[in-house]
């Protein structure tokens, strides 16, 4: 198979999607034959940099070297975040991302994001090899605390969970329903969230930390951008960037830890498995992701792959919130599920929600229909396509697949097809890398067990 000049190959097509070209599988290619050093830089919070280094083809494979480079800063971008891109090694392709990355560009939606998250312009940088950025990175230790008393708690779309745990032990826990998308008065989280907490603290001698899993993207506790507060005015955005820290003013002078939902995950992970390098990668309304490094520590990276780069093919589908073309959100979650039931065969009725055309799929293949499972399939076929591609920036041991996509007989089926292509076709990743559903030990562990042992806290006198 060729695209744009590059020779690539795969022996498994996803059985429901002929077009599928893997970004990473055609990354890998396409670099086979590369010499021209290209070296990119990453800038976020606090002067933390990231650095990567690749390299380019020559001037005869000019699109081909464009389409690398832009991809490739896209997924940077999206699983390690920042404001501030170096590119140096080749000012025309620095020049055409300018203008693409900008403010009324082809990727405004990026850049509005990282502009709303770091509260900065959004920039492109062309240099020379004397103005290019070393390296500085820095991780973060949470997690992992069980000493004391602690609140857990879970913030989630459609519901909230929290743990009241003492040295450890779960002693009291509750998941209660809640609309936060869909509230405008920015009092409606606030006192949920409140509730869930001196709940917990009732169940509690006392409190020695909080620790809170949170849908959104954080920059120390704040949630710089997170769907559960999609509504509340642009006005109220200190209110809502300090929401975890005043909640947490109302049970005592306590610390409170923060982290975004997908890395809770991957700790849940790294806990229940007593081992790093864990990815969680959970399919649901959307596809998240964390991550938690060899030494148990989180990189303080987005992890946001929903909006990274999947599939090259000029007829992937189109994300509707980003604008972007063949990105994680439309291949891991219950879109993927939805776009593939036509190509199954399977219609589905329009008068259906989301989560309910979902159910209508796993309910045909838990009654054993082939086509349904077929879409499951599928996405298993993307996943070990895709894992060459996230290999590229994370070193995983561990991938745990989860969320209500991969719930039932669909799980098995993305798993078991995920890993018989590994064998087959990535042998070496296959050795490397254990693709995984939860286990009862990670179940039992749980979301908001995990994020009560983030904060570290004095053993009690």
């Amino acid at each position: 198979m060729q695209y744009l000049g590059i020779e690539y190959s795969i022996k498994n097509r996803p059985a429901l999607d002929a077009d599928f070209i893997p970004f990473g599988v055609w990354a890998k290619a396409y670099l086979n034959g590369a010499s021209c050093p290209f070296k990119i830089a990453v800038e976020r919070e606090n002067g933390l940099v990231s650095v990567f280094e690749t390299k380019l083809r020559g001037a005869e494979f000019a699109e081909a070297n464009y389409r690398y480079a832009e991809r490739f800063v896209k997924m940077l971008l999206w699983s390690v975040g920042g404001w501030k891109v170096y590119l140096c090694g080749d000012d025309a392709i620095a020049k055409r991302m300018q203008d693409e990355y900008r403010m009324g560009g082809k990727r405004e939606f990026d850049v509005q994001f990282m502009q709303d998250v770091y509260e900065r312009p959004f920039e492109i940088v062309i240099c020379d090899e004397s103005h290019f950025p070393q390296a500085h990175e820095q991780t973060k230790k949470v997690g992992g605390h069980t000493n004391g008393c602690r609140i857990g708690f879970d913030a989630g779309g459609s519901d909230r969970k929290v743990s009241a745990v003492i040295d450890g032990q779960t002693v009291y826990s509750e998941e209660v329903v809640w609309h936060p998308k869909t509230s405008e008065d920015l009092s409606y989280q606030y006192d949920g969230i409140v509730s869930a907490f001196k709940t917990a603290a009732s169940k509690l001698p006392r409190v020695d930390g909080i620790g809170v899993s949170s849908a959104g993207t954080f920059v120390g506790n704040s949630p710089m951008v997170s769907s559960l507060f999609l509504k509340i005015p642009r006005a109220q955005r200190e209110q809502v960037k300090s929401i975890y820290d005043r909640a947490a003013k109302e049970i005592g002078d306590v610390p409170i830890v923060v982290a975004n939902d997908g890395d809770v995950t991957a700790l849940a992970g790294a806990m229940s498995l007593q081992d790093g390098c864990v990815m969680g990668l959970a399919m649901g309304t959307s596809e998240a992701a964390g991550y938690i490094d060899r030494n148990g520590d989180l990189l303080g990276w987005f992890n946001e792959l929903a909006f990274a780069p999947v599939d090259l093919s000029e007829t992937a589908a189109v994300d509707e919130w980003s604008g972007d073309r063949g990105v994680g959100c439309k291949y891991f979650s219950q879109d993927a599920v939805i776009k593939l039931a036509p190509a199954a065969g399977i219609a589905l009725d329009e008068g259906l929600t989301p989560a309910e055309k979902l159910k209508a799929v796993q309910a045909l293949a838990e009654g054993g229909d082939e086509r349904a499972k077929d879409i499951f399939r599928t996405i298993g076929a993307y996943l070990a396509h895709t894992v060459p591609l996230y290999e590229m920036t994370y070193d995983i041991r561990h991938l745990i697949v989860l969320g209500r996509v991969a719930s039932g007989v669909g799980g098995e089926l993305i798993v078991g097809e995920c890993c018989r292509i590994l064998q087959e076709e990535y042998p070496a990743l296959a050795q490397k890398v254990q693709v995984m559903l939860p286990d009862e030990k990670f179940r039992r562990v749980g979301q908001s067990m995990a994020a009560a042992s983030l904060p570290e806290v004095p053993d009690a006198v």
